[in-house]
């Protein structure tokens, strides 16, 4: 057996990738919170969210753009309770 078996040591990228999967797991961000912390919502007429409505149905079935929509519904969402 080789005099190097009981010395192995993890390669010089394992301790980064620990700090970034671990930075994921943070409760809180780095700002301070202080004035436009929060993004603003944009708000839409009645009539420009039925245009809008009637566009995504338009689209093909499995279209990327409605699983786009629907991230950027839980953004808004997200930003309503921020503020």
């Amino acid at each position: 057996m080789p005099s190097t078996a009981g010395c192995w040591k993890p390669p010089a990228a394992a301790p980064l990738i620990a700090m970034l999967s671990l930075s994921g797991c943070a409760a809180g961000g780095s700002d301070s919170g202080g004035p436009g912390a929060c993004p603003p919502v944009v708000t839409y007429t009645t009539a420009e969210q039925v245009r809008a409505a009637r566009e995504v149905e338009a689209l093909p079935e499995g279209a990327m753009l409605v699983r786009m929509l629907s991230d950027y519904a839980v953004l808004r969402d997200q930003a309503r309770a921020c503020g």
